[in-house]
């Protein structure tokens, strides 16, 4: 039965890449869309128990009446399926309700509403544009998917549920105690007033400081995964007090909302405190007044005497849960920030898949600049043959890396256009034009895994030896036989570490190197391929990248001009534009900006 209900709810939805609503309401309903029918039954059952343990009250000031009014000899005779109903309903039907309340709702939705929540803005967030992750804090964006999804939870869940209960339950104690004698009701009438300001005006105050603590706890959760993603370089800066400095802001920041947070609370409670005790004496003292005026009977009193202390307790409570219910709300109002931004490069709708039979690339009058300032590509126009290897150089900055970024549309250019075979890039999909394009790129980042997911990750159907052909094509075999990791994995099957920090730089190149041949695609990008690499591996290696080319348009790029020398073309680019082209000597005999490069260059670089 419990495995039954949870399943009710699919945690992992079909992807939905729209871009999220940014406004409160509407951002919730959004990811509420097919919990809906299990948020129903929970709410419905929680106002059936509401109504219940009311109706309990009154039931216990009427056997009150009965026991000071009917006699011991016939009690039983007389009342006997009254109390026989109600002691099916404490020990049948109430215990019924709660069982279905509990299986829809722990069972149902409070693992799977939020884990539903998370997958979708996962799903959304993995086709953000590169430019988003540059901006942010991998961690901050982490915890902020993951404190927005609990935070939507709750605020549904308490909106639905709780405040159903607490209204059901308020609405039935003023009923049954005004049933009785309308004044007894008025101390909880007035209370009431009196409870709705306090909540207007300590809620708004908690909410306000919930959403600055929401993401003063996203910047310092933020800057101790960014010590700890770039450990390598504060121990090798000796930076562990700058660090820890760092951190100490961060965590400090957070700790002064915390400070303002338990101000708030602190009045809360005692405001709270006295304003149920002036109701516990003004209903204890109504009610002696209007028994001895014979007005209300003895189940009277104990019936509103009960509620009120019932009351005492739950108000508490419900100013917690309002209390959490805005907090969460400030939360879910700092995630929508982040989560609820538009996606930077998006597919058309009806966007086809890229259909390369030859490798044809055209820059045909390409502008593109990073901001309003910052122009980096001015009217790029330049053509690659199908099979044709070319070399991109330049100084710094000249627009060679930005060149690579367009092609893989991780950029949308603003205007002319970029064809592959014919078909403009920005007509078909990302996933079709990144799949036939293989990059190598200088700042080899692998992912913590094994090294066979990392290899594999080219090309995901690939056997084990198409993995270890690539891997010896990739000079990889001797080092990768001899790994291991903390946890006794050896060879393929252990882990990298994050970001691939256990292997060494040229191990990195080289499994990257491999998971590239194991793609095979028939364009290739190599920039900066072998610079990791020491020279006899470099040489080792050459060979297999030549090999890795043939049949393919290459696009390599590398300072040391010897790696590229031997391409069939040469481009020189300068502030954006293509300025020289052609061969090695062509280009040495025009005495331009590749021949000075050339001559300046120490061991093999181009000087800056």
């Amino acid at each position: 039965m419990l495995k039954w209900f949870e399943q009710r709810l699919n945690p992992f939805p079909p992807a939905d890449l729209a871009q999220p609503p940014n406004k409160l309401f509407k951002f919730c309903w959004y990811y509420t869309r097919g919990a809906w029918p299990l948020l129903l039954i929970a709410g419905v059952s929680t106002t059936l128990i509401a109504l219940t343990e009311v109706w309990l009250f009154s039931f216990i000031g009427q056997m009150v009446d009965w026991l000071s009014q009917q006699s011991r000899e016939t009690f039983l005779q007389q009342e006997f399926w009254s109390l026989t109903g109600v002691a099916a309903l404490i020990l049948i039907g109430l215990p019924l309700l709660v069982l279905v309340h509990s299986l829809v709702t722990y069972q149902g939705l409070l693992g799977n509403y939020p884990m539903r929540i998370r997958w979708r803005l996962h799903q959304y967030l993995l086709r953000q544009s590169l430019s988003f992750y540059q901006d942010e804090f991998a961690g901050r964006i982490a915890t902020k998917l993951m404190q927005t999804a609990l935070a939507v939870r709750e605020v549904v869940i308490k909106l639905f549920d709780v405040l159903n209960y607490v209204a059901v339950y308020f609405l039935g104690t003023v009923v049954i105690i005004a049933s009785t004698d309308w004044r007894l009701a008025s101390p909880l009438v007035i209370w009431f007033g009196c409870y709705l300001l306090l909540l207007r005006y300590f809620v708004p105050r908690l909410g306000k400081v919930a959403a600055a603590q929401a993401d003063a706890r996203s910047v310092m959760t933020g800057r101790i995964v960014d010590s700890y993603t770039n450990i390598q370089t504060v121990k090798l800066f000796s930076h562990a007090q700058r660090e820890s400095a760092y951190a100490r802001e961060g965590m400090q920041g957070f700790l002064l909302t915390v400070h303002r947070q338990m101000r708030v609370v602190t009045g809360l409670y005692l405001s709270l405190y006295s304003l149920n005790a002036l109701l516990l004496f003004s209903t204890g003292w109504l009610a002696i007044q209007l028994w001895l005026q014979e007005a209300i009977s003895l189940g009277a009193i104990a019936v509103a005497l009960g509620l009120v202390l019932r009351l005492w307790g739950m108000s508490q409570w419900i100013m917690w849960e309002v209390s959490a219910l805005f907090e969460n709300i400030g939360t879910v109002q700092d995630g929508m920030q982040t989560m609820s931004v538009a996606q930077a490069v998006t597919d058309e709708t009806d966007a086809g898949r890229l259909q390369v039979s030859a490798g044809r690339i055209e820059f045909d009058q390409v502008n593109f600049a990073y901001g309003a300032n910052t122009s980096v590509l001015n009217q790029l126009n330049f053509t690659i043959e199908p099979g044709e290897k070319i070399g991109l150089v330049g100084r710094s900055g000249a627009g060679k890396s930005t060149l690579v970024n367009v092609l893989l549309r991780f950029y949308d250019i603003e205007s002319g256009q970029i064809r592959i075979d014919g078909q403009d890039i920005s007509k078909v999909s990302q996933d079709s034009l990144r799949e036939h394009i293989g990059m190598v790129t200088q700042d080899t980042s692998l992912l913590h895994r094994s090294v066979r997911d990392n290899i594999a990750y080219g090309r995901p159907d690939a056997t084990d030896a198409d993995i270890e052909h690539a891997i010896e094509r990739a000079e990889a075999s001797d080092f990768i036989a001899s790994l291991a990791d903390a946890k006794g994995r050896c060879g393929l099957d252990a882990h990298v570490g994050e970001r691939g920090v256990k292997l060494s730089g040229g191990q990195r190149q080289r499994i990257a190197i491999a998971r590239v041949m194991l793609k095979d695609a028939p364009i290739l990008i190599l920039d900066e391929a072998t610079s990791a690499l020491d020279s006899e591996v470099e040489a080792a290696i050459q060979e297999n990248l030549y090999r890795l080319m043939e049949g393919k348009t290459v696009i390599a790029i590398a300072h040391r001009l010897s790696t590229i020398a031997a391409m069939d073309r040469l481009i020189v680019m300068d502030e954006g534009r293509v300025i020289e082209q052609g061969t090695h000597q062509q280009l040495l005999a025009q005495q331009g900006l590749y021949a000075q490069l050339w001559q300046r260059q120490s061991g093999g670089f181009i000087a800056d």
